[in-house]
């Protein structure tokens, strides 16, 4: 599997274990198991701000550098999933 990241939340999609599932249980592509499964968003409904504030809290809990942090954050807004909000 070439190295992907999430294009939701940024996380590296390294294995298949972490990728997400489409409607027939293939493995996605784009998205992460968190973020997407059985072919659709686990929250749609989420907001740019909401996932910052998600991704900022779970790498912090992981215990990640800041400049990790804030390339992730810098990153969000150029994701597919955050494309349609600039519409």
């Amino acid at each position: 599997m070439p190295k992907l990241i999430c294009q939701s939340c940024t996380m590296p999609i390294d294995n298949e274990a972490d990728a997400g599932t489409e409607k027939g249980g293939s493995k996605s592509t784009e998205y992460c198991k968190y973020c997407y499964q059985d072919g659709a968003l686990v929250n749609p409904e989420m907001t740019l701000p909401q996932m910052q504030e998600l991704i900022t809290t779970q790498m912090k809990n992981m215990n990640l550098p800041e400049s990790i942090i804030q390339n992730s954050l810098s990153m969000l807004p150029r994701l597919k999933r955050w494309q349609k909000e600039k519409v």
